[in-house]
């Protein structure tokens, strides 16, 4: 069920695979189920999904035991070495401990809180592995932009519920705005078989994996009316004008493997404070104060924003 996965002792009680990427933190994960007969039968420790992201150079594959997170990169041709193999695979998982904040230890924190608050002792076996992700800040500030669209269409339907999109109809709608825009402006990195699944006619099925586009790509004029089509509505404009700003002010050139030098720019401001990386936040086009939180609290390590974007979300 793993073989030419790499093996990170993590037990599933630190993060829970299942949870945390279906919770609506993050939009591009392909999720897939393994096939039944290849599991042990009557086993429990046998990985039952593999979940899979595109990054701006791979495709980044997990799998999960309840001791063990599994995990390997595809590559696009041309192949690497072995010494540029074993580099690139050591460069995954230091992107795992970011992405996923490893370094924070889970349960001490609910057993922390559990001490604290009796209702969050009540209930803590229910959200264990639960985690926030550390995104890239251009792509959130997206995800952020294209969730309001959703909070905001449905405000008008449904007063009562007006963050209703915290539903699983809403993340999938979300999922597949933001994937059809990968697949509208960013050429196919890869072309994998799902794993273990197969088409009526006994072919293994194939699916293109896309990066996220970079901000000189969405800051094309002709963008906002395209991402109109692609389900968005008239926050699609917000999205081309917010990226044309960021390339007017720092520029379209790629710095480094961080990517161009306005998604460096955004990164940077996890090293200044809260209020100036929301003042910063709050001068693009359609970004108010409830998806500047989120950006500040799930990219830019503010965790002080949290109250400001669970209020936000009350509201």
């Amino acid at each position: 069920m793993t073989h030419g996965f790499q093996a990170l002792p993590l037990p599933i009680v630190q993060l829970s695979l299942a949870a945390v990427l279906k919770c609506g933190q993050s939009f591009r994960w392909s999720i897939f189920p393994l096939f039944p007969c290849l599991t042990t039968p009557g086993s429990t420790a046998d990985p039952t999904h593999e979940y899979r992201l595109c990054l701006r150079d791979r495709v980044v594959c997990l799998r999960q035991s309840p001791s063990t997170l599994f995990y390997r990169s595809v590559y696009p041709d041309p192949q690497p070495n072995p010494t540029q193999l074993a580099l690139r695979d050591a460069e995954t998982l230091v992107w795992l401990r970011d992405y996923f904040q490893l370094e924070v230890d889970l349960v001490a924190l609910y057993d922390e809180w559990g001490m604290r608050d009796v209702v969050f002792r009540g209930v803590r076996e229910r959200f264990m592995g639960i985690r926030m992700l550390r995104q890239d800040p251009w792509e959130n500030l997206v995800s952020c932009v294209s969730y309001d669209v959703l909070c905001y269409s449905n405000a008008h339907r449904e007063s009562s519920l007006r963050f209703i999109c915290s539903s699983n109809n809403n993340i999938s709608r979300i999922t597949k705005m933001v994937q059809s825009l990968c697949k509208k402006y960013s050429p196919p990195l890869l072309l994998l078989p799902d794993p273990f699944a197969s088409s009526i006619s006994g072919e293994p099925e194939e699916r293109t994996y896309h990066p996220f586009p970079a901000p000189s790509v969405l800051a094309a004029p002709d963008v906002g009316s395209t991402l109109r089509s692609l389900g968005f509505g008239y926050r699609a404009e917000f999205i081309q004008r917010t990226a044309a700003m960021l390339v007017d002010t720092h520029g379209p050139s790629s710095s480094d493997s961080m990517g161009e030098a306005s998604e460096t720019w955004l990164k940077n401001l996890r090293e200044v404070s809260t209020d100036e990386a929301r003042e910063e936040l709050l001068k693009f086009v359609g970004v108010g104060r409830k998806v500047a939180d989120c950006v500040l609290l799930m990219s830019l390590d503010k965790v002080s924003s949290l109250v400001h974007a669970c209020h936000s979300f009350k509201s």
